[in-house]
């Protein structure tokens, strides 16, 4: 057994009974005990490590049950973040300073986690804006499912012309002379968005697993133990899963990733997921890292984007043909699937699949789920629940809220998603975020969302009916989780026997100010018993320095989640100053033969 470590004299919420406790010893990677101080420490013996909580309150790791993490690392430190930035003229000085330190041929690229409400000023900024302030190096900027800003250069970079047609499905914004703008525009799915991004320029190998690893070490800041990466295009399986598996290879994860595999090719998913329960083995790996199922999408007929600025997409009649064969095979192979679902009457079509599929090969415990399920009506989680199925829900509401009260009415955004509704009718029900490229992976921003019942931007949003109290929202962050990898066996509370994960907090989740809840973070972070995060009063435990990102890097500048503490000078968050040689130019994407991908990675959530 590992070297036995009692933390003592805090606040230590259990999710499980008692509900708080003093202490907690841990050992061998779990809890070994939960008690009082005074009971815990008469059980020290020569070696135990003693960690005075010093009053601070302790939470079972947080766990997100939907977020692309793989793929987030894998750009991370190619990322200019603005989540979190209180203003727009914050984020247009990041931006300039950024674009200064940039080399050629390298982007700049702003990809997702913020909205025009988080902003003081509450607008995004204007293609002139952003062509003022960067000339000469191209600037790729991404606002949720809706839209892309590119300046002049990055126009120049991906060859959009006059002559350029529009993609199914999204615009190319142009002028009264037929010359693009810069604006693309999702009409009705993002797949111009995202086929444009792929054009830039990625990473190195050696500095992908270095941005991997600063990427999982933000997290571990706020208190994330765990995550269920929900897959997405422009990632295949199993060439886009080296930088994560060798990492695991290399003792390097300080994240517990379960993965879902997502079909890359267009009207042939049946053969991607044929291929892929032959060729792997469902659960394959450890708690650490391991094969979780199918999805977030199972068949590219049923991306139903969810973008509130646009009406309501009506999905492909052939969607219903194509899904029951994928889920046949799922149901068949007995592999949990997960489907992004965000409008009920798309879940209408999937669940009708479903039952179909179920009255020939009965699901019976297998753990499928929908994800999003903004709009979701009581009876469709009532045929959720009747076939055994999960809802992950994400804070996508606190991004767009303002957009679909727009759209569709006050009113109707009261239940928008039906979280309470959803725990009354008896859903398993997990949190996350959906980031990166959608809403920020900050989990106190959703857990604010969850609590508060507002936008991002301070927008109501829920009455009583729909709002969890801080011990439910923490559960479902947790606990709640946990089932969608099937792991509710091993973690989501800090009861004896359980995986020894968890944060502890800058302030006291449970009694500050409700505004105070997205401000939140970890002072110390541990997976397994072992610390992967240490600050503040907690600093003599911190892991060693990663190796630095290139000094160029957004992220060595200003890290990742707006912190005002540190904001300033965050290289000497992510380590020493080692320059790097510069990233290499990008290898060619899997782009298909037409410009725009159709023919493989055209939808990208």
């Amino acid at each position: 057994m590992s070297q036995k470590t009692i933390y003592h004299s805090g606040k230590v919420a259990t999710n499980s009974t008692p509900y708080f406790a003093e202490a907690m010893a841990v050992g061998d990677g779990k809890v070994l005990a939960i008690g009082t101080s005074s009971n815990l420490l008469q059980t020290r013996e020569a070696g135990t490590k003693l960690v005075d909580l010093g009053g601070h309150t302790v939470i079972p790791g947080l766990n997100d049950s939907h977020m692309h993490v793989i793929r987030g690392g894998l750009h991370y430190n190619l990322e200019l973040r603005w989540d979190g930035v209180p203003s727009l003229a914050d984020a247009m000085r990041m931006l300039k300073e950024q674009v200064l330190r940039t080399p050629a041929p390298q982007w700049v690229r702003v990809v997702g986690g913020w909205t025009e409400f988080q902003f003081a000023e509450r607008r995004m900024p204007t293609l002139e804006e952003i062509n003022r302030v960067a000339p000469d190096t191209p600037v790729f900027v991404l606002h949720l499912y809706d839209r892309a800003m590119l300046n002049a250069a990055a126009l120049r970079a991906v060859g959009y012309t006059e002559d350029t047609p529009d993609p199914p499905g999204g615009e190319i914004q142009r002028d009264k002379r037929g010359t693009p703008t810069g604006m693309l525009i999702a009409r009705p799915n993002a797949s111009v968005l995202y086929s444009t991004l792929a054009k830039g320029p990625v990473l190195g190998y050696e500095d992908q697993l270095i941005s991997t690893r600063h990427f999982m070490r933000e997290l571990n800041r706020l208190g994330i133990t765990s995550v269920i990466d929900a897959g997405g295009g422009f990632q295949n399986y199993p060439d886009d899963y080296k930088v994560i598996e060798d990492l695991h290879k290399r003792g390097q994860m300080t994240l517990r990733v379960a993965y879902n595999l997502y079909p890359q090719h267009p009207k042939h998913e049946i053969e991607d997921f044929s291929k892929w329960t032959s060729s792997a083995s469902l659960y394959q790996g450890d708690h650490t890292l391991r094969l979780n199922g199918a999805g977030e999408n199972l068949v590219f007929a049923g991306a139903d984007f969810e973008d509130f600025l646009q009406p309501r997409p009506d999905l492909d009649h052939t969607l219903e043909t194509q899904l029951e064969s994928v889920v046949r095979l799922l149901a068949e192979k007995r592999w949990p699937f997960r489907l992004h679902a965000t409008y009920n009457e798309s879940i209408e079509r999937f669940l009708n699949v479903f039952e179909k599929v179920d009255r020939d090969i009965p699901f019976n415990g297998l753990h499928w789920c929908f994800d999003h399920a903004e709009t979701i009506s009581d009876q469709n989680i009532d045929r959720t629940v009747a076939l055994g199925g999960g809802i992950a829900v994400q804070h996508r509401m606190a991004f767009q809220g303002e957009y679909f009260v727009k759209r569709y009415g006050a009113e109707a955004a009261k239940r928008t998603p039906p979280i309470r509704r959803m725990l009354q009718l008896g859903a398993s029900v997990g949190a996350g975020t959906d980031a990166t490229r959608v809403a920020s992976f900050n989990p106190y921003v959703s857990l604010y969302w969850l609590v508060s019942g507002r936008t991002v931007g301070g927008m109501p949003l829920y009455g009583g009916e729909n709002r969890m109290s801080r011990e439910e929202a923490l559960r479902l962050y947790t606990q709640g989780s946990s089932w969608f990898s099937s792991e509710e066996d091993v973690k989501g509370s800090l009861a004896p026997g359980q995986l020894a994960d968890f944060a502890v907090l800058t302030s006291d989740f449970f009694s500050v100010p409700e505004q105070e809840i997205k401000d939140l973070q970890s002072v110390l972070t541990v997976v397994g018993g072992e610390v992967v995060y240490a600050s503040e009063d907690f600093s003599q435990l911190a892991p060693p320095p990663l190796p630095a990102a290139l000094d160029w890097a957004p992220t060595a500048h200003y890290g990742g989640y707006y912190n005002p503490v540190s904001h300033v000078g965050a290289a000497m968050h992510y380590g020493c100053s080692r320059h790097h040689a510069s990233a290499a130019s990008r290898s060619p994407e899997r782009l298909g033969e037409s410009l725009w991908g159709l023919g493989c990675d055209c939808f990208a959530f």
